[in-house]
């Protein structure tokens, strides 16, 4: 909304409320709306980020707000409340911008209950200008953000420490402008994609056909990254001891990820991948007088060659070191020593996939040796529980090598038991399995998903051999989410108007028909080798010609390289 019609706004509220008509002193006021419950979204190290960004400045302010539980938003509904802001419960609808941080798909299922409570329509295009405009960052953003292209006004196409600086200034000088000349100004800027802008066109058979910029926009939208990790910290900023990891002190190590796994859109949307020096991350460690408990952050934090020196820099200080999982490969026993003093109980490893031939299609680069090398390390090291992670519904995956998970496990058990033994402790082994989800800017994003009724054949088939191991947990992941996620992640715009229904309660395959969509379409269908792609209309880095090369190397089940610096052989400019 203009500075102009949001001054009448508040001024009218204000005679309607008796609040203040201009509560921020002329400062820009940005709602940061995070698309679950407080409890989750505190604890997200990119919410926690751009909050502290934009308070760190005088010229705005930033207020936070979470979906409410399901106690208080049956409240709110009962009792006609709107949304309120965590610092001075005003609404949304009273700030200037609303800033949505979305890291995954299924968050969108609560979008059209937040608009709902922030009384604001849910599509852009009922929107006008007495509304704040939104905005849409987040790794959803600039993974796909097509989804959400006809609700939200403009995405933050990378990284917000390279994005937000300049977007802001915008808003400040031109803010006062209408609502349509604000958009053009804000879609000129590097890593602003404002949807509206771009005319689509679908082909007779339902694929995309051509996104025709309008005016001066750009053909694709290129994503923003920092250059050098150490000019910014992703860390926390706001301690909140009551809410997920909320008794630790969060930092990023390092963004991205070297390894290259097929499946993984973080090792490709985050290239190329950068580290914090040790100078500048012993620094930040050591930035608190009470140095605490730490979770270092990162997609994979054991590759980080200072890992146990900086572990080693916490415990002087009397302080505790938490890590999110460890890389097979890449764990040491004075890492594993550092977390046991640190009072870590469980540790994660992810062999993804039970066969070699699999771990190879997905460009895991370990072999089970590695596997049970580090299990071995792990557990004599003091670390009593151990999580592993498997996929299930890989491309051109067996029942063999479904059931090749049963027997690495069986080994893992073996070796975690015979430890056990001989320390007079026997922890427990947890199995998450997960269908696989193709997602955009991977290799496998013109792989088909599963169908539901041969992924839950595999889960039965794992359930039964696994089950009667003792002290082995199994636990599967929604087949219902993973359908509603693979949708959100490789749809176009027509997919979101699932959403209201689907909020409402609808299941996947009611919402579709009511919102006409064929949901084999997106999911079980193999895509073109030339067929343009929803989320082609941003721009990451990497060449299609090199995701389409690890593609065809993925179905012959041939190994690929992990991401070296200054290589560039993926297309990116590094």
């Amino acid at each position: 909304m203009s500075h102009r019609l949001l001054e009448k706004y508040r001024l009218r509220r204000a005679t309607e409320t008796g609040l203040s008509p201009n509560p921020w002193g002329g400062r820009l006021a940005v709602a940061l709306v995070f698309p679950n419950t407080y409890h989750q979204g505190m604890s997200n190290l990119g919410l926690q980020t751009v909050y502290g960004m934009l308070n760190s400045r005088e010229d705005t302010l930033c207020e936070r707000f979470f979906l409410p539980d399901k106690e208080d938003l049956d409240e709110h509904r009962r009792n006609g409340f709107p949304l309120v802001s965590v610092e001075t419960q005003r609404p949304m609808a009273d700030f200037d911008l609303i800033a949505f941080s979305i890291s995954f798909e299924n968050d969108f299922l609560n979008l059209p209950t937040l608009f709902e409570l922030g009384e604001l329509p849910l599509w852009r295009e009922e929107r006008n200008e007495r509304h704040p405009l939104v905005l849409c960052g987040g790794v959803c953003a600039f993974l796909n953000p097509e989804p959400l292209a006809e609700i939200m006004d403009l995405f933050a196409v990378g990284e917000a420490e390279e994005i937000l600086p300049g977007f802001l200034e915008t808003l400040l000088v031109d803010g006062k402008r209408e609502r349509i000349e604000l958009l053009d100004q804000l879609s000129a800027l590097p890593g602003i994609y404002e949807p509206s802008g771009y005319e689509v066109v679908y082909a007779e058979d339902g694929c995309l056909q051509s996104m025709l910029p309008q005016g001066e926009r750009p053909e694709r939208v290129k994503r923003q990254w920092l250059q050098q990790l150490d000019a910014g910290q992703s860390r926390t900023c706001v301690a909140t001891p009551d809410t997920e990891f909320g008794g630790m002190r969060l930092i990023e190590v390092s963004r991205g990820c070297p390894r290259a796994c097929r499946f993984c859109a973080a090792g490709f949307i985050y290239r190329p991948f950068r580290e914090h020096s040790t100078a500048h991350l012993r620094a930040e460690v050591l930035s608190e007088e009470e140095v605490g408990r730490v979770g270092l952050v990162a997609a994979a934090v054991s590759d980080y060659g200072a890992l146990a020196e900086i572990g080693q820099t916490v415990l002087e200080h009397a302080g505790q070191i938490s890590v999110s999982s460890v890389r097979i490969d890449a764990i040491t026993a004075e890492q594993v020593r550092v977390l046991v003093e640190s009072g870590h109980k469980t540790l994660a490893l992810a062999p993804e996939a039970g066969s070699q031939r699999m771990r190879d299609v997905i460009n895991k680069g370990i072999d089970e040796s590695q596997v049970l090398s580090a299990a071995k390390l792990i557990a004599e090291g003091g670390i009593p529980n151990l999580k592993l992670y498997f996929m299930i519904g890989l491309p051109t995956e067996s029942e063999a090598d479904v059931l090749a998970i049963v027997d690495l496990t069986v080994k893992i058990r073996q070796v975690w038991e015979a430890v056990g033994k001989q320390k007079g402790r026997l922890g427990r082994l947890q199995l998450s399995v997960n269908p696989f989800v193709p997602k955009p800017w991977t290799p496998l994003q013109w792989a088909p998903m599963e169908q539901r009724s041969q992924l839950d054949k595999k889960y039965r088939l794992l359930q039964k051999r696994i089950r009667p191991l003792p002290n082995v947990e199994l636990n599967f992941e929604s087949l219902r989410h993973a359908e509603i996620q693979g949708l959100l992640a490789r749809g176009d715009r027509r997919v979101g108007h699932i959403l209201p229904f689907l909020a409402e309660g609808a299941s996947l395959k009611a919402a579709c028909r009511q919102a006409e969509i064929d949901p084999a379409f997106y999911l079980y269908r193999e895509r073109g080798e030339d067929e343009l792609l929803p989320w082609e209309i941003l721009e990451q880095g990497v060449s299609r010609e090199h995701l389409r090369q690890e593609y065809q190397q993925a179905l012959q089940a041939s190994i690929g390289q992990m991401c070296h610096p200054g290589c560039c052989r993926c297309g990116m400019d590094c």
